[in-house]
């Protein structure tokens, strides 16, 4: 994301601060269970992985998203083209 949602010195503020949080959680889940991948790369998993209710352990094994079996997992997952 290039510009902000809002542009009131409030609105800027907010969505500095949740950039940040999101980050640092980011960071912490990345120390936390030692992982050899880019920080980005850390937050792209998981951005794609938001409908997907599944441990982190097993979502960070996983080498491929798309290869993921839905039936293992029982969270809802929205399919758009079928």
């Amino acid at each position: 994301m290039k510009e902000f949602y809002g542009t009131s010195e409030n609105a800027v503020k907010i969505q500095i601060y949740a950039a940040i949080t999101a980050y640092c959680l980011v960071a912490i889940i990345k120390h936390d269970m030692k992982l050899e991948v880019d920080t980005y790369d850390v937050l792209r998993i998981l951005s794609a992985a938001l409908l997907v209710k599944m441990p982190l352990v097993d979502l960070m094994n996983i080498p491929d998203l798309e290869k993921t079996r839905p039936d293992k997992y029982t969270q809802l997952e929205l399919v758009f083209n079928e």
